[in-house]
C-alpha cells in the first residue's frame, strides 16, 4: 500500500498549533515559563519527526541523511519528558533531576554517534501510514536500550510524582505525562504484536501513537497556563 502523507502532516500540525499556543504569551515566573518551553520543544520535536517521514516518504531512494535526522530528533524526547517531569515535582525531587540531566548528556552522545554513522539508519520501505528503517546491528541494540531506558523512567518517575506531589496542579499534570507515556509506548507495542507490521516499523509507528502524549502535554499546558489567582488557591488549599 502506497504511504499517505494525510496522518502524519496532520498529526503535526496539531503538535504545532499546541505548542504555538503554550508558547504564546507567556507571562509567568522563570520555573513556570521553564515547563512550557519544555513543554513546547516536546511538541516541536513530535511534530519535527512527522514532517521527516514526509520528506523521507516523498522518495525514500533519495533520503539522504532524513532517516538518521529522524532519530536525531526523537533521540531528544525522553531526556526533554525527563526534564518536564523533573520541572514539574514539587518539591523538586534529586532522583528526577540526575535522571534527566544525565538522559540529556548521553543523548548529546547519541547524536553525535547518529550524525558520524552514515549505518545508523536507513530508510527501507514506506508503507501506508508509517516506514520502516533498516539499522546497523548490534550497535543500534545500543540506541535501543538508552531510548526504552527513558521511556520507562518517564513512566515510573511520572507516576510516582502524580501520587506524591504536594501540590493539586501538579499532581494533575505528572498525571498527565504518565498516562500520555504509558498510552502511546503500550498501544504502539500492541500494534507491533499483533497487527504485524514489517521489521524496523517501530520507531515509526511509536511517533504516530505520541499524538496520544501530545494530547496530554496539551492538557499539561492547559492547567500551567491558569491565571496566578487559581495556581495561588491551589496552593492556599495545599497549606491548610
Amino acid at each position: 500500500m502506497d504511504y499517505s502523507p494525510i496522518l502524519a502532516v496532520a498529526t503535526a500540525a496539531f503538535e504545532i498549533i499546541v505548542a504555538g499556543r503554550a508558547l504564546s504569551g507567556l507571562k509567568r515566573a522563570p520555573g513556570e515559563r521553564r515547563i512550557v518551553w519544555t513543554t513546547g520543544a516536546i511538541l516541536l520535536l513530535l511534530a519535527a519527526y512527522q514532517l521527516a517521514e514526509v520528506a523521507i516518504c516523498s522518495d525514500v531512494a533519495m533520503a539522504g541523511f532524513l532517516p538518521r535526522l529522524a532519530f536525531v530528533i526523537v533521540t531528544w524526547l525522553p531526556p526533554l519528558g525527563l526534564l518536564l517531569i523533573a520541572q514539574l515535582r514539587y518539591p523538586r525531587s534529586r532522583l528526577s533531576d540526575r535522571a534527566a540531566y544525565a538522559m540529556l548528556a548521553a543523548a548529546a552522545a547519541i547524536v553525535a554517534w547518529i550524525v558520524v554513522d552514515r549505518s545508523f539508519a536507513t530508510a527501507s520501505v514506506c508503507n501506508a501510514v508509517y516506514a520502516r528503517y533498516t539499522h546497523a546491528m548490534p550497535r543500534f541494540r545500543i540506541y535501543a536500550w538508552f531510548y526504552w531506558l527513558g521511556l520507562a523512567a518517564m513512566a515510573a518517575l511520572s507516576g510516582r510524582g502524580a501520587m506524591t506531589c504536594r501540590q493539586e496542579r501538579r499532581r494533575r499534570q505528572l498525571a498527565q505525562v504518565f498516562a500520555g507515556t504509558t498510552g502511546f509506548v503500550g498501544l504502539s507495542m500492541l500494534t507491533s504484536w499483533f497487527v504485524e507490521p514489517a521489521p524496523g516499523a517501530l520507531p515509526s509507528i511509536m511517533c504516530h501513537f505520541a499524538l496520544l502524549l501530545a494530547i496530554c502535554l496539551a492538557r499539561v499546558v492547559q492547567l500551567e497556563r491558569r491565571t496566578p489567582a487559581e495556581a495561588s488557591g491551589t496552593i492556599a488549599s495545599q497549606a491548610g
